[in-house]
């Protein structure tokens, strides 16, 4: 998991777009398919902990110029 800490959220994105279509073609022996599964897991999780963060910055930073609160319904944030 720290390796995704290095990485961008662009990279994250790829990575896990890359295991999804991989599983997707059903070639993957079942024990690899079990850890890139896993992998993709930890690889969303950290995409949606980014994108949270960025929207806890953005309302911090709307806030701070006066702005209204910017907020993203749980429909829009998927």
């Amino acid at each position: 998991m720290a390796e995704e800490k290095k990485m961008s959220f662009e990279e994250a994105m790829e990575r896990l777009e890359s295991i999804v279509q991989r599983l997707e073609e059903g070639e993957v022996p079942l024990e690899e398919a079990l850890q890139q599964y896993q992998k993709g897991v930890e690889l969303s999780k950290y995409c949606h902990d980014t994108l949270k963060h960025a929207e806890k910055q953005m309302t911090k930073l709307m806030t701070d110029e006066g702005e209204k609160e910017f907020s993203l319904s749980e429909e829009e944030s998927l």
